[in-house]
């Protein structure tokens, strides 16, 4: 007991700190944000992209803290860089350089404190060497060493020769062969000549499954893939054999042929180098995809061996088509073609983990049906993403709204109708009346179903005879309401090449975004026409206006968006008329009697008469105008002035930020007349 007592006074002084996870990205965060997603997209392809580029461009950019491909790409480049810039290749030649001086300076101190002839003839014979590396330790092969230090120094140069022979084509090869005996290089020699035979009967088409098996169980300690036939054995050693051919390609004509002299010399036995020469020969024949032909650029002071090297040459072809992936560049290239554990090896497990999160991401923007294919066969964003993204849109104008004086009277706009019969899932900002009936019975369902959960926002209910109710967030439904009155709105929006050229493209078509959405959703009576004027003017529906590309034309004819919008207003007399326009510039075209647009700058008087004719008729329907002013046009300012005091309505002179907010509200304002 008293044992126990202390273990809980211990426990009791204990103190626990906490903070922000620091371990790398937060655990217990959503991997992605689909809505933040759809943003991006939508303000890619209101810029002018296509649904596919904007999404090409979100995998490119990332989301929210998760990095791009383009990121991802950069740090394989410069891991390839890296590698390149910090080593060079001829690190076996340099130690048989040093091995050989060694075995000469040992020799000929041997040699100097002989007094004979055979010792003055031994020394001749030194002198007379070749000049070159691999000739010295060719014509050294049969020579009767003094020195037993120079005959050591010499054996290790063939020794090493063998075993970075081998460790080029066989993973942990040279790690197996030090201190290797005769008879280990016997082994290996039957383990080559197997091989070979095996690749030989292979390449006559032959089922080699019980040769394979055989090759196996005699020599299957040589090769950690655990291959399980021929034809995985035959990729892993091509990958390697054409790896080590590239190391070969990167090195100067004078050291290839060094090597090759050398190679001759690998254990003190020729037939190693036969061996691999004809293995070499047979998976080029077997393998002609792989990549024999490629070369590094080498230029560091760090000196690699043979095997090292091949290695180097490996990762090169490995980043290589990494990048290539990440590019993403080729017909019908998927997020799902990057090889994640190559990508893990070589940038570490977050990289990993961010590019499966961008394909994930992928996946699932498609699986919701976020785009539809167009008539003419291009990607389209669907009525689902344009109502994800108009309610993004439609948020952030709500958020502008709400800093400003007013928003509490705004945000109750439309509550003052009749009730409508039906109700709606409670969103933030409502101030209609709850609908009790529906929200006690979502809170019974949910508690029948088991689930438990309970909101941020969730509060306690205790009716009669000490009924416990628990109330979510979720549960709460309220009434919806109808206007009065129906308002038929048309927005007029300016898309002449100024639009795009001072940066008002996207701010448009978001402000477009959000009135649909907020007429759409909350105000469903009334009827919104979207016309767009340019040289010509036209009626477009949401998704052409969202996916509209900025054309260099000249002519902003206000004259027949006004005629368009009089058309669309005269076929709903029961509505109150609203006309929004949207505009960075003076009228500068009208449309002629026989439907072609006639362009003048400076604006002709024609022009100027015809469009305030077009604005006559629309006020002979008591339509209630306002004109929203982009930029500092003093001529603009002017004539929108004078038209504003003919109709009877408003100039707004908005920065491009507060648009959204000021076409919302004037539409609320009008609507409450």
């Amino acid at each position: 007991m008293a044992d126990g007592r202390a273990g809980r006074e211990r426990y009791s002084r204990r103190r626990y700190a906490y903070g922000p996870y620091t371990g790398g990205p937060d655990p217990l965060a959503p991997p992605y944000d689909i809505r933040s997603a759809m943003d991006q997209i939508g303000r890619d392809v209101m810029e002018g992209s296509s649904p596919r580029q904007a999404l090409q461009e979100l995998m490119r950019r990332g989301l929210d803290d998760r990095r791009g491909l383009d990121d991802l790409t950069r740090r394989v480049w410069e891991q390839r860089r890296d590698l390149q810039r910090d080593n060079r290749i001829d690190g076996t030649l340099q130690e048989v350089r040093e091995l050989l001086q060694r075995a000469m300076e040992a020799e000929q101190e041997a040699l100097r404190n002989e007094d004979s002839d055979d010792a003055r003839f031994r020394e001749m014979q030194l002198d007379a060497l070749p000049s070159d590396t691999g000739g010295a330790v060719r014509e050294l092969g049969e020579y009767d060493w003094r020195s037993s230090d120079a005959a050591e120094a010499y054996q290790e140069i063939r020794d090493l020769l063998g075993r970075e022979m081998l460790d080029q084509r066989f993973e942990g090869m040279k790690q197996a062969m030090e201190g290797a005996t005769p008879e280990d290089v016997e082994r290996i020699n039957a383990m080559l000549d197997d091989l070979n035979d095996l690749l030989e009967h292979h390449a006559r088409g032959e089922d080699t499954t019980e040769r394979f098996a055989e090759f196996m169980r005699r020599h299957g300690d040589h090769f950690p893939e655990n291959p399980q036939n021929t034809e995985e054995l035959i990729d892993a050693l091509a990958a390697r054999s054409a790896a080590a051919q590239r190391m070969l390609n990167s090195m100067s004509a004078e050291q290839r042929a060094e090597l090759a002299e050398l190679a001759q010399q690998a254990f003190g036995d020729p037939r190693l180098a036969q061996a691999l020469s004809q293995l070499d020969a047979q998976l080029q024949g077997l393998r002609p995809g792989e990549d024999w032909s490629g070369e590094g650029n080498f230029r560091g002071e760090n000196p690699m061996g043979m095997g090292e090297a091949t290695r180097a040459m490996e990762q090169l072809g490995q980043l290589d088509a990494l990048a290539e992936q990440l590019a993403q560049s080729y017909p019908g290239a998927r997020m799902e073609d990057i090889d994640l554990e190559a990508l893990t090896e070589m940038l570490g497990p977050e990289a990993a983990a961010d590019a499966r999160t961008l394909a994930e991401l992928e996946r699932e923007l498609q699986r919701q049906d976020l785009f539809r294919r167009a008539p003419d066969g291009s990607l389209m964003l669907s009525p689902k993403a344009l109502r994800t993204l108009g309610q993004s849109v439609l948020r952030d104008v709500a958020d502008r709204i709400a800093d400003r004086q007013g928003a509490r009277e705004t945000r109750r706009a439309g509550a003052a109708g009749e009730a409508t019969g039906a109700t709606r899932p409670w969103e933030f900002g409502d101030t209609e009346a709850w609908s009790v009936p529906r929200t006690l019975l979502n809170a019974q369902l949910r508690r029948a179903g088991g689930a438990h959960l309970h909101g941020a926002g969730g509060a306690h209910l205790h009716g009669a005879g000490g009924d416990d109710r628990r109330l979510d967030v979720s549960d709460v439904e309220i009434v919806e309401t109808e206007q009065r009155t129906r308002a038929a709105v048309t927005l007029l929006v300016d898309t002449s090449w100024s639009m795009v050229a001072e940066g008002r493209w996207v701010p448009m078509k978001r402000t477009a975004l959000a009135l649909h959405q907020l007429i759409s959703t909350r105000f469903r009576g009334d009827d919104l026409s979207l016309i767009t004027f340019g040289r010509h003017a036209q009626t477009v529906d949401l998704a052409e206006l969202v996916g509209l590309e900025g054309v260099y034309m000249q002519g902003t004819n206000l004259h027949h968006a006004l005629l368009l919008a009089r058309g669309r207003l005269a076929r709903q007399p029961d509505a109150t008329p609203v006309v929004l326009v949207v505009t960075d510039g003076e009228p500068t075209a009208h449309l002629e009697r026989d439907g072609e647009a006639s362009f003048d700058y400076p604006p002709s008087p024609q022009t100027l008469r015809a469009t305030v004719d077009g604005l006559d008729r629309l006020i002979g329907m008591d339509a209630r105008f306002t004109f929203f002013v982009l930029g500092d046009d003093p001529g603009l300012a002017a004539f929108t002035d004078r038209l504003a005091r003919r109709a009877g309505g408003r100039v707004v002179n908005p920065d491009l930020d507060g648009l959204g907010a000021e076409v919302v509200s004037d539409y609320l304002r009008k609507r409450r007349g």
